[in-house]
């Protein structure tokens, strides 16, 4: 209310007599005539859209050298240094087949350990079928047979496969998983794309198959003969495909050495 009596003082006005005063108030837009005149809404979405085109060319602006240079990026020339480099390349085949001769080595554990498990079996079986007899007379040859399935039992047991294949398999998961990935990860850092074919497939394929037998476990821990069939199985079609990745990694291997250079 100050403020608006101030703005009404005749002093504001520059006048020098009450007619004056009335006169200039007769040339004031009235308040009702400004209600009766809306805003035009056409010109303020104009004003709007205009400002908001502004603000996606000035974004638009700042973010298209972002843009390109992650494209450059993509292109592989150096950006990466060591990583782009042979050492770095020469590390996915050289761990690969180290877990290659690594998976036979489990896979000759996990038998043993099954060989501890079935020769009980075996080892039941026979003693049904031997009959009661005098303590003096010789051994019979299903005796024989169940002594000496006995004995190698015995020495099954003092190798701790089990155990040794637990950790062996748990080993080739964690550190198969990591290399496949890290092999893709090296291909696309010193090509800027991936190469669909048999080798990325198969090693897709094999990294799968280590994690279904690895889920089979908890079931064969409880006597899943189901389980352990189909782990043994899993694993055998492994070996298989980690067979048919040699000579393609071979080829690879090849162009590695063709077009990268130390280190």
């Amino acid at each position: 209310m100050a403020s608006t009596i101030s703005f009404l003082k005749p002093s504001a006005f520059h006048i020098n007599n009450p007619h004056q005063l009335t006169l200039k108030l007769h040339q004031l837009p009235s308040i009702s005539a400004r209600l009766k005149d809306p805003p035009n809404l056409q010109k303020l979405f104009d004003q709007s859209n205009n400002v908001l085109k502004t603000a996606s060319f000035s974004l638009t602006a700042i973010t298209f050298p972002l843009l390109i240079e992650q494209k450059d990026a993509l292109a592989v020339d150096g950006e990466f240094g060591i990583l782009e480099g042979r050492t770095f390349a020469l590390t996915h085949p050289i761990v690969m087949i180290s877990l290659f001769f690594y998976t036979l080595w489990a896979g000759y554990l996990g038998w043993q350990w099954r060989r501890v498990r079935t020769i009980q079996d075996e080892i039941n079986e026979l003693k049904k079928q031997v009959n009661n007899k005098p303590l003096e007379a010789p051994p019979s040859p299903i005796e024989l047979k169940i002594q000496q399935l006995t004995e190698e039992r015995k020495e099954l047991l003092k190798g701790s496969y089990r155990d040794k294949h637990y950790n062996a398999g748990s080993i080739l998961l964690g550190f198969g998983v990591l290399e496949a990935i890290g092999g893709g990860l090296n291909t696309w850092i010193r090509t800027g794309k991936l190469f669909p074919g048999p080798h990325l497939f198969g090693g897709t394929a094999i990294t799968v198959l280590w994690a279904l037998s690895a889920a089979l476990v908890p079931s064969m821990q409880k006597g899943n003969e189901t389980a352990r069939s189909l782990h043994i199985g899993l694993n055998t079609l492994n070996v298989l495909l980690f067979v048919s990745q040699l000579p393609t990694g071979f080829d690879i291997l090849l162009k590695v050495f063709e077009f990268t250079k130390w280190p």
